[in-house]
């Protein structure tokens, strides 16, 4: 399933959800990426994976400071 920048827009745009289900709703797009890298994925792939899930921290970053900032800096960790 491909997430893109689009998705993580209109859920951010949704004006009838809460923050926290637009966190939630974000962190499970990025849990379905890495669940779908499986051993057959190439390092493309993986490298492809990590720089959705910055882009989804980012933009939690942006409901919750502090919870998309510890994301952020635990990603750089790595």
């Amino acid at each position: 399933m491909l997430y893109n920048e689009e998705k993580i827009g209109k859920i951010l745009g949704y004006k009838t959800w809460s923050d926290r289900r637009k966190i939630h709703e974000l962190l499970h797009m990025d849990c379905s990426i890495y669940a779908n890298l499986g051993t057959d994925s190439t390092n493309k792939d993986r490298q492809q994976a990590r720089i959705n899930s910055k882009k989804i921290y980012t933009a939690i970053k942006t409901l919750d400071p502090v919870m998309g900032g510890d994301f952020l800096r635990l990603m750089d960790k790595k």
